[in-house]
């Protein structure tokens, strides 16, 4: 049986204000190509389908057309919410979708498996909605459910207690912060408190494979649990991860292969670094108008309008971020102590520029212009 784990789709993110709903729609295109090409029979989505809990209208036809395209190439696909996922909203349809889509959010589900057979037999597909303590622990009477990891382990128990009784293939689909990896800042909406909620890799134990979602970049904890990540790119701190999938195949006694498939990144992300001048009309920054641009001007003092000016050479220039190359060394001088120590107004303003521009004082342009205004109100109140 061949595999493919994917996950954390996040439908409706935005990217710095930006829609993602037309690159994400070209990326779940070349998702579906990859399951013909690759002759995928099950797909599994491992939580975070969309991005939050009340998705607009928008977002409701790329889901159902995406999952259509998957069982019109012959695909049976399992999909678990997450915890950006209401599970309410996304498994209301599920009764109502094609045989061939498995949709499990509802918590006492966990154990049951979608079973699917291949000339080995069946493998069972068990899928673990996000499970939030504080909501499903009054589901299992006498059962401490104070953490993630303490409900992760619980239902992972049930897991392995119903395979037990089965017998077989078995692959676990999960949404959860596993021990061992690090979010990535920014991006994944943190689902843990201090420690208590990482899952230890031993509460895995068990299944042939385990399909995680929720950490972004792909990852690799053993050989028989990972996550896929996510198909687009949503914060700066992901730049340079590749995107795609883990196409994952089951022989007769369990897992024999597993290897990544790359998806299309329909917009690279990369960082620019230089002074607003050299941002603007450097060659060495040509070829990047198709990208999405962080630019990180390093001029000493803050620049006028500098979004508007470097969108007119990048227009996906997403963010700006002033930098300064040099930080000013600390010399012990206080700056109540400078102003203390001016001998004259023009001296004041010197020692204020310098304090809110990192040390960089008065131009000659502006000293000139300081001392225009200086003689110009020591001339009007001469007048009064």
């Amino acid at each position: 049986m061949r595999i493919l784990h994917t996950s954390d789709w996040h439908i409706g993110r935005s990217f710095h204000g930006f829609s993602t709903l037309d690159a994400l729609s070209g990326v779940l295109e070349a998702l579906v190509a990859q399951v013909r090409e690759n002759q995928v029979d099950v797909v599994i989505v491992a939580g975070d389908v969309f991005d939050s809990a009340a998705p607009s209208a928008a977002c409701y036809p790329l889901l159902s057309q995406t999952l259509a395209a998957l069982a019109d190439e012959g695909a049976r696909v399992v999909v678990t919410s997450g915890n950006h996922d209401s599970a309410a909203r996304l498994g209301f349809q599920s009764a109502l979708l094609r045989s061939e889509i498995a949709v499990v959010t509802d918590p006492l589900s966990v154990g049951t498996p979608v079973s699917i057979d291949d000339e080995h037999g069946p493998v069972h597909f068990y899928g673990i909605p996000y499970l939030e303590p504080a909501i499903v622990r009054h589901l299992w009477e006498g059962v401490e459910l104070r953490s993630q990891a303490q409900t992760m382990q619980h239902a992972l128990d049930l897991v392995r207690s119903d395979l037990a009784r089965r017998g077989g293939r078995s692959v676990v689909a999960a949404h959860c912060f596993a021990a061992g990896v690090d979010a990535t800042p920014g991006v994944e909406r943190e689902i843990r408190q201090g420690g208590l909620d990482v899952v230890p890799l031993p509460a895995f134990d068990g299944p042939d494979y385990v399909a995680l979602g929720h950490i972004h970049g792909r990852q690799q904890l053993s050989e028989r649990v990972r996550y896929a990540g996510a198909p687009l790119h949503y914060s700066f701190s992901e730049e340079g991860k590749p995107r795609g999938s883990w196409l994952v195949d089951l022989d007769a006694t369990g897992l024999a292969s597993v290897r990544w498939i790359d998806l299309p990144v329909p917009r690279p992300l990369v960082t620019l670094r230089g002074s607003l001048d050299d941002l603007l009309v450097d060659p060495r920054f040509d070829g990047h108008d198709e990208h999405w641009v962080r630019a990180e001007y390093t001029d000493a003092t803050p620049q006028p309008d500098p979004m508007r000016r470097l969108q007119a050479r990048f227009p996906w220039c997403a963010t700006v971020v002033h930098q300064p190359a040099g930080v000013r060394a600390d010399d012990g001088v206080a700056y109540s102590a400078r102003v203390r120590a001016a001998r004259d107004d023009g001296e004041i303003i010197e020692a204020f520029l310098a304090h809110v521009r990192e040390g960089e004082g008065a131009s000659d342009a502006e000293r000139e212009l300081i001392r225009d205004v200086l003689d110009s109100r020591s001339v009007a109140e001469a007048a009064k």
